[in-house]
Formats: C-alpha cells, sequence, structure tokens
C-alpha cells in the first residue's frame, strides 16, 4: 500500500515500486503489465480528479491473479466508452480491460477505488482468450447488442463470435480473397496453438 500525490513526475517512481515489488515476490514476468496498468490508473487520477490529488496504490496477490487498485478521492467513476483510432484520449480503460482478467470499479466511504486483475502465470492460450473476449465484447457494442448478464455472457459472446466471423468472411470475399482459404488458414493456427491434449479433446 503506498500513498502517493498524484503528479505526472510521480508515474516513473510507480512503475519502479510495481517492478521492485513483484521482483520480491518472484512475479517479475508480470512487472511490464502491471508497470503499464499502474501508470494508466495513476494517469487517469491525474487527467480526472486533478494534479496534486491524494491517491493510493495497493498491490496484493490471492491464489492466481495480482491486483491492482488505484484509490482515490473523487466519487467520479470512470465508464469504458467506445474509442476510435483517432481518439487521443480515452484508451486506457480499454487498454485495462484488454489486459485484465477482470476489472472495475468500488467505492469507497472516501472515494473510489479503480482495480483490475492480472493472471498470475497466463499462458498464451489465456491471453488469446482474454483478448478474444475483448474484441467480441466490443463487438456487440458496436452492433448496438445489450449489455452482458453475467450469466448468460459465454452464450451470448459465442453466438457474436459466430456472427464476427461471418463479417470477417464477408470483408475477404470484398476484397477478391478466399474466405475458405482464410477459415483453413485460422483452423492451422489453432491447432497449432493448442496443447496434444486439447486437441485429442477436440477431436
Amino acid at each position: 500500500m503506498l500513498p502517493f500525490e498524484a503528479v505526472p513526475t510521480v508515474v516513473r517512481d510507480l512503475r519502479r515500486v510495481v517492478r521492485g515489488q513483484l521482483d520480491r515476490w518472484g512475479l517479475l514476468a508480470l512487472a511490464d503489465e502491471a508497470a503499464l496498468v499502474t501508470s494508466e490508473l495513476a494517469t487517469n487520477v491525474i487527467k480526472h480528479v486533478g494534479s496534486g490529488a491524494a491517491a493510493t496504490l495497493v498491490l496484493e496477490v490471492a491464489e492466481d491473479r495480482l491486483r491492482i487498485e488505484l484509490h482515490d478521492q473523487s466519487f467520479h467513476v470512470p465508464v469504458l466508452g467506445s474509442t476510435t483510432c483517432d481518439d487521443e484520449c480515452g484508451r486506457g480503460l480499454s487498454l485495462l480491460a484488454g489486459m485484465a482478467v477482470d476489472w472495475g470499479t468500488l467505492l469507497t466511504a472516501t472515494g473510489k477505488a479503480v482495480w483490475c486483475e492480472l493472471s498470475v502465470a497466463p499462458a498464451p492460450h489465456c491471453r488469446k482468450v482474454r483478448r478474444a473476449e475483448s474484441v467480441l465484447t466490443e463487438y456487440r457494442r458496436d452492433a448496438g447488442a445489450q449489455p452482458l448478464l453475467r450469466w448468460r455472457a459465454d452464450r451470448m459472446l459465442e453466438e457474436s463470435a459466430a456472427d464476427l466471423i461471418a463479417d470477417l468472411l464477408h470483408w475477404v470475399d470484398a476484397r477478391g480473397g478466399d474466405p475458405d482459404g482464410l477459415l483453413d488458414r485460422a483452423q492451422m493456427h489453432y491447432e497449432a496453438d493448442i496443447s496434444p491434449e486439447r486437441m485429442a479433446e477436440v477431436a
């Protein structure tokens, strides 16, 4: 737990603190991701709460996750919105959502905490699954779909996956490409990525 004053010059110090703590915990492999998340959270405090605001960084390891929390004294809850390639701001939460296993905002007695959790030992397969979930969630939002309900999230995202694949095939076809060839290449990439044990289950 590290209280600090949210000013631009402290962001580099926070990254150094995070790296040092993860090194002591034997989690240096997560240092780059954790430092980037911390930078984004601290920068959001500076931009949206104000330079010089009092804040606190909290790091915690529980089971297979590293939890990063950034507490500040504002009750204004950040909202994840859509961004375009030309947007200069608003990417922090999108980046956070794409990298984290889970994230959210918690109101406290004195303000709020924005938190995220990183997998302590993420396998490449898990990273790809999380990345796909992030893309599918954004795809649903762009399509004007209703927000995901937790108990139906997997089924709804699976339906969105089929729609997204169909859209990608239309995109390839419109450019004179080979949709069947694309599917074959995607299948080869998928089979090359999964373990022999998992391959046997799929077969």
